[in-house]
């Protein structure tokens, strides 16, 4: 064995050879200036796909996130957002130190959002003592590895829309929700305002993500995210993967949910692991340790069978596959999981 299997996330995926060469190939200008023909192209056919009239190249998926609300809002404004969402987990509070807004979070169902809840949140300022809400954000695929029915989608975004607040889609991993949906990603897209997506998760860019919207919005966030600091220069070197990772990657993501539904069937027969099969929906297994566990023995195990995973937290695991990861590959996680707990 030679090989080293990354579990940990689909971020820690290795730029393909053909995204090699297109590095060392960009056509480059400077992204401040708005003449970088890589970039542009980009961003034109990441509109195109996600059915938004424009987008924005950003470093990553939580200035993604974060560039949306600060677009959408003024500062004191209310996002209505999901109490597991990665913005409210994993993005450092960040919508308070940029934006200035809070967020209202309502309990989610396995990532889903109640639109009657959301109905009931809504806040429009009229009494002198309440904040506005500026925003809901949704997630899909979500961060649970979790898709969202479009039913679900579609409530959400009538509410919105007849109480006139815009929705942000965190869609870092939307593609793969369209391809576990079996549909055209613009039909996830169409219920939103904003979206963002990562390049660099599933899709295997080396860094990036999309921001997308009309134009009035991706020219004031084009601002703002000089603001932040985003003003980019020759990064057509990064554009050009991207291009790869919009057009070709996407059509093979199918075969990471399949390994990761068989690597889940083949760890659900281990004594000492339950995992809920129906949950799967993507390319990524969640499994729970249902007795006691050496964890430091876990790791050292995984460690000399050349597998990076995460430890578990609270009882849980998470693995994750990608393009690195192949059939052949889920013999040697299975194997290392049965030694651990033997």
């Amino acid at each position: 064995m030679d090989n080293i299997l990354d579990l940990r996330s689909d971020t820690v995926t290795q730029p393909t050879p053909a995204m090699r060469m297109a590095m060392a190939n960009a056509i480059v200008g400077d992204d401040c200036y708005g003449d970088d023909p890589t970039v542009i192209e980009l961003e034109q056919q990441a509109a195109a796909k996600l059915g938004k009239a424009a987008a924005l190249f950003v470093p990553t998926g939580t200035m993604g996130n974060q560039l949306a609300i600060f677009t959408h809002c003024q500062p004191g404004n209310e996002v209505i957002v999901g109490d597991d969402s990665h913005i409210v987990w994993h993005e450092v509070g960040a919508a308070a130190v940029i934006s200035g807004v809070q967020l209202r979070t309502i309990e989610s169902h396995l990532g889903a959002l109640d639109a009657a809840k959301i109905h009931s949140k809504i806040r429009h300022g009229a009494d002198i003592h309440e904040p506005q809400t500026g925003l809901i954000c949704v997630e899909n695929a979500h961060s649970n590895g979790r898709v969202i029915p479009l039913a679900t989608m579609q409530e959400i975004w009538q509410v919105a829309q007849a109480e006139n607040v815009p929705v942000h889609l965190d869609g870092a991993r939307v593609f793969n929700a369209a391809a576990h949906l079996n549909v055209d990603v613009r039909e996830i897209t169409q219920y939103c305002d904003t979206v963002m997506f990562c390049l660099s998760k599933g899709l295997a860019a080396p860094i990036g993500s999309i921001l997308a919207g009309n134009e009035a919005f991706i020219a004031k966030a084009r601002k703002k995210r000089k603001l932040l600091g985003g003003g980019l220069r020759q990064v057509g070197v990064l554009a050009a993967p991207g291009l790869i990772a919009l057009n070709e990657m996407p059509q093979r993501l199918h075969e990471d949910h399949r390994n990761a539904q068989l690597l889940a069937q083949q760890l659900s027969t281990i004594e000492g692991i339950e995992i809920d099969l129906s949950a799967v929906h993507i390319n990524m297994v969640w499994l729970r340790f249902t007795r006691e566990l050496d964890v430091e023995f876990l790791m050292q195990t995984l460690t000399q069978a050349q597998i990076k995973a995460n430890p578990p937290e609270h009882g849980w695991m998470r693995l994750v596959t990608h393009w690195q990861i192949t059939n052949a590959d889920l013999s040697r996680i299975v194997s290392a999981l049965k030694t651990a707990l033997n």
